[in-house]
Protein backbone atom coordinates (compact mmCIF):
# COMPACT_ATOMS: atom_id res chain seq x y z
CA UNK A 1 0.00 0.00 0.00
CA UNK A 2 1.08 3.54 -0.65
CA UNK A 3 0.32 6.04 2.12
CA UNK A 4 -0.53 8.90 -0.25
CA UNK A 5 -2.49 6.90 -2.87
CA UNK A 6 -6.21 7.71 -3.16
CA UNK A 7 -7.16 4.12 -4.02
CA UNK A 8 -5.02 2.67 -1.21
CA UNK A 9 -6.91 4.96 1.18
CA UNK A 10 -10.22 3.63 -0.18
CA UNK A 11 -8.99 0.04 0.29
CA UNK A 12 -8.03 0.82 3.91
CA UNK A 13 -11.44 2.44 4.53
CA UNK A 14 -9.94 5.89 5.14
CA UNK A 15 -12.01 7.31 2.28
CA UNK A 16 -15.61 6.11 1.86
CA UNK A 17 -16.82 4.47 -1.33
CA UNK A 18 -19.96 2.75 -2.54
CA UNK A 19 -18.62 -0.79 -2.90
CA UNK A 20 -20.21 -3.07 -5.46
CA UNK A 21 -17.73 -5.97 -5.27
CA UNK A 22 -14.88 -7.15 -3.08
CA UNK A 23 -12.72 -10.23 -2.74
CA UNK A 24 -9.26 -10.85 -1.36
CA UNK A 25 -7.48 -9.26 -4.37
CA UNK A 26 -9.96 -6.82 -5.91
CA UNK A 27 -12.25 -3.98 -4.84
CA UNK A 28 -14.87 -2.30 -7.04
CA UNK A 29 -16.96 0.78 -6.36
CA UNK A 30 -19.14 3.34 -8.11
CA UNK A 31 -17.16 6.14 -9.75
CA UNK A 32 -17.75 9.52 -8.09
CA UNK A 33 -17.87 11.23 -11.50
CA UNK A 34 -19.70 8.74 -13.75
CA UNK A 35 -19.18 8.94 -17.51
CA UNK A 36 -22.08 6.59 -18.29
CA UNK A 37 -25.23 5.39 -16.49
CA UNK A 38 -23.14 2.60 -14.97
CA UNK A 39 -19.53 3.49 -14.17
CA UNK A 40 -17.65 1.25 -11.78
CA UNK A 41 -13.97 1.47 -10.89
CA UNK A 42 -12.25 -1.89 -10.37
CA UNK A 43 -8.94 -1.76 -8.49
CA UNK A 44 -6.26 -4.13 -7.35
CA UNK A 45 -5.82 -4.31 -3.59
CA UNK A 46 -2.09 -4.53 -4.29
CA UNK A 47 -0.60 -1.14 -5.06
CA UNK A 48 0.75 -1.22 -8.61
CA UNK A 49 1.17 2.19 -10.25
CA UNK A 50 -0.01 1.17 -13.72
CA UNK A 51 -0.23 -1.64 -16.23
CA UNK A 52 3.37 -0.74 -17.20
CA UNK A 53 4.48 -1.96 -13.76
CA UNK A 54 2.93 -5.44 -13.75
CA UNK A 55 5.07 -8.56 -13.83
CA UNK A 56 4.54 -12.27 -14.37
CA UNK A 57 3.88 -12.46 -10.61
CA UNK A 58 0.67 -10.44 -11.17
CA UNK A 59 -0.88 -12.93 -13.59
CA UNK A 60 -3.43 -14.25 -11.08
CA UNK A 61 -4.34 -10.73 -9.96
CA UNK A 62 -4.92 -9.52 -13.52
CA UNK A 63 -7.08 -12.56 -14.26
CA UNK A 64 -9.06 -11.94 -11.09
CA UNK A 65 -9.78 -8.37 -12.20
CA UNK A 66 -11.25 -9.72 -15.46
CA UNK A 67 -13.37 -12.26 -13.58
CA UNK A 68 -14.54 -9.53 -11.18
CA UNK A 69 -15.58 -7.35 -14.13
CA UNK A 70 -17.63 -10.20 -15.57
CA UNK A 71 -19.27 -10.95 -12.20
CA UNK A 72 -20.10 -7.28 -11.64
CA UNK A 73 -21.53 -6.85 -15.15
CA UNK A 74 -23.75 -9.90 -14.71
CA UNK A 75 -25.48 -8.14 -11.80
CA UNK A 76 -26.72 -5.28 -14.03
CA UNK A 77 -29.48 -6.12 -16.55
CA UNK A 78 -28.65 -2.85 -18.35
CA UNK A 79 -25.32 -4.40 -19.37
CA UNK A 80 -26.81 -7.48 -21.07
CA UNK A 81 -26.15 -5.95 -24.52
CA UNK A 82 -22.56 -5.04 -23.69
CA UNK A 83 -20.21 -2.84 -21.75
CA UNK A 84 -16.74 -1.40 -21.99
CA UNK A 85 -13.79 -2.24 -19.72
CA UNK A 86 -11.01 0.35 -19.91
CA UNK A 87 -7.54 0.66 -18.44
CA UNK A 88 -5.86 4.03 -18.84
CA UNK A 89 -2.08 3.60 -18.66
CA UNK A 90 0.08 6.70 -18.30
CA UNK A 91 -0.29 10.42 -18.84
CA UNK A 92 -1.20 10.28 -22.56
CA UNK A 93 -4.07 7.92 -21.73
CA UNK A 94 -5.31 10.28 -18.97
CA UNK A 95 -4.50 7.96 -16.06
CA UNK A 96 -5.37 10.24 -13.14
CA UNK A 97 -4.65 7.92 -10.19
CA UNK A 98 -1.32 6.12 -10.12
CA UNK A 99 -2.81 2.80 -8.99
CA UNK A 100 -3.80 0.18 -11.55
CA UNK A 101 -7.54 0.33 -12.15
CA UNK A 102 -10.18 -0.37 -14.74
CA UNK A 103 -13.39 1.45 -15.61
CA UNK A 104 -16.45 -0.69 -16.30
CA UNK A 105 -18.81 1.51 -18.32
CA UNK A 106 -22.24 0.68 -19.63
CA UNK A 107 -25.92 1.40 -19.76
CA UNK A 108 -25.66 3.27 -23.07
CA UNK A 109 -24.35 2.70 -26.58
CA UNK A 110 -20.70 3.64 -27.22
CA UNK A 111 -19.00 4.91 -30.36
CA UNK A 112 -15.79 3.67 -31.99
CA UNK A 113 -13.10 4.82 -32.02
CA UNK A 114 -13.41 5.86 -28.38
CA UNK A 115 -11.56 9.15 -28.65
Amino acid sequence: MSADCLFCKIIKGEIPSKKVYEDDLVLAFDDISPQSPIHIVIISKKHIASLKEVSQNDEILLGRIQIAASKIASQYPQLSNGYRLINNCGADAQQSVQHIHYHLLGGRSFKWPPG
